[in-house]
């Protein structure tokens, strides 16, 4: 009677089948009560998750070069292009990426021109004042 009921219970079954192989089905044993054999499969779990962490940061890392590897390429060959064009490029098409970035170095060097022109420049004549009206009449 106790083998008909065998066959009638899947996870029965399928335990038997699972034990056949020479190896248990994963998750359908009876959990446990050695402590040491629980810190043996923690270990052993720390030990997976250790191992999937590292192949996640070659993987990353991997990625990045790759990344890095294209934009070099991409950048490359524009400069190739713009050298080939003989830099005719109209600036409308092509802005500078940098420009935001450098507005002290063009402050610095408008204010130098300014000073430049102001030194370049004759001074002024002195204007006519009223002592200098009053003894031409």
């Amino acid at each position: 009677m106790s083998t008909e009921n065998n066959a009638q219970d899947p996870l029965e079954f399928m335990r038997s089948m699972w034990g056949k192989m020479g190896f248990s089905l994963p998750g359908m044993v009876t959990p446990t009560l050695d402590v040491d054999e629980l810190d043996k499969r923690i270990a052993d779990m720390k030990a997976v998750e250790n191992w999937l962490k590292m192949n996640l940061s070659s993987l990353q890392m991997a990625t990045q070069g790759l990344e890095m590897q294209r934009a070099t390429i991409a950048t490359m060959q524009a400069m190739s292009k713009i050298a080939s064009e003989g830099g005719s490029t109209p600036e409308a098409a092509q802005p500078n990426p940098f420009a935001s970035g450098m507005w002290p170095w063009n402050l610095m060097q408008g204010a130098a021109d300014a000073s430049k022109a102001a030194q370049a420049a004759p001074a002024p004549a002195p204007a006519p004042t009223k002592s200098s009206r009053s003894k031409d009449k």
